[in-house]
């Protein structure tokens, strides 16, 4: 009997301990799972839940506030889901934050994350649907990454191409790295570019100087610029010039026309200046005219030793003589 009673008392006493370890272990679950507090219900539709279930934590700002409650199809292809969130964490969650999709670690299960919000915003209530923003496709990751290892490699073949070619010379940058006349024509260009560059900074120099000049007050140009008299009086001179050369030229229409008519025989210039015979005649007129003035000088001459005149003459340079004698 003792032996039996002594049975009884153990088995009663694991039989507690099981059921005690039972019960913490139900609030321990519980207390992960929230089922123990007070909590609301917030909804979310996704086009893809990428395997969230039932039963995953939901997230807001680094902490865990809930868990998925119920996943149900919505829609034609939606997935609605049903979140359990703790009412005390109401106040900070607003009717604008976003509901996203993301994983608890780089490959842990799946989790909701709440963000965003404003204080704008009045705070969620019971029900409430969270607008869904879907997470980034890891699929579609991979294959924008093969996509682009791909282009990396082509890349790469290209430019093993490219190196390979310019290491045997072809193409003008082989030809510059590899032919050495070449590269002392290039070197060549390239100081005589730099040269050219220093003159032409040298001459924007020069001009800047010969324009800082020209600004200086007391000079012609700025004078020009500057003095509307001076401007008045040149441009009154430019007309007095307009006007001359307009008389010039009207001189040298008058003349031309002279000119034409003098080449012409017929006028007496023209006919002086072209007519071979005229002028043959006018200069024998000339000769018999000088001739007969000669003959006239002598005939006058001749008139002082007449008789009927010398008496005249002989009265005359008595007179002379005595207006000698008195000066």
């Amino acid at each position: 009997m003792r032996n039996d009673n002594q049975k009884s008392v153990i088995v009663g006493v694991f039989v507690l301990l099981g059921i005690a370890i039972l019960v913490a272990g139900i609030l321990t679950l519980g207390g992960q799972q929230k089922k123990f507090v007070k909590s609301i219900k917030l909804k979310a539709v996704f086009e893809d839940v990428a395997g969230l279930q039932t039963g995953n934590n939901v997230w807001f700002s680094g902490v865990k506030i809930g868990t998925v409650r119920k996943i149900n199809f919505y829609g034609d292809s939606q997935v609605e889901i049903e979140m359990s969130v703790e009412s005390k964490t109401s106040d900070y969650i607003r009717k604008d934050s976003k509901a996203t999709i993301s994983s608890d670690g780089l490959i842990g299960n799946k989790i909701i994350v709440l963000y965003g919000g404003t204080t704008q915003s009045p705070p969620v209530e019971d029900g409430d649907r969270l607008v869904a923003v879907m997470p980034l496709d890891t699929d579609k990751m991979m294959e924008t990454l093969q996509e682009n290892n791909n282009n990396l490699v082509s890349i790469t073949n290209d430019l093993k191409n490219l190196t390979g070619k310019i290491a045997d010379g072809k193409g003008i940058v082989g030809a510059v790295m590899t032919d050495t006349v070449l590269q002392e024509n290039f070197k060549a260009i390239l100081i005589n570019l730099e040269r050219a560059s220093v003159n032409s900074n040298r001459m924007i120099g020069e001009l800047t100087t010969f324009s800082s000049k020209l600004n200086k007050e007391g000079t012609l140009f700025n004078d020009l610029a500057t003095d509307k008299e001076m401007y008045k009086n040149l441009q009154a001179s430019i007309s007095d010039l307009q006007a001359t050369a307009d008389n010039a030229k009207e001189l040298t229409g008058n003349l031309t026309t002279v000119t034409e008519k003098l080449n012409r025989s017929d006028n007496a210039a023209g006919m002086l200046l072209n007519d071979a015979e005229f002028a043959n005649t006018l200069k024998n007129t000339m000769d018999n005219v000088d001739s007969s003035s000669m003959n006239l000088n002598r005939g006058l001459e001749a008139l002082e030793y007449t008789w009927p005149f010398r008496r005249g003459f002989v009265r005359k340079a008595k007179a002379e003589a005595k207006a000698a004698e008195k000066n």
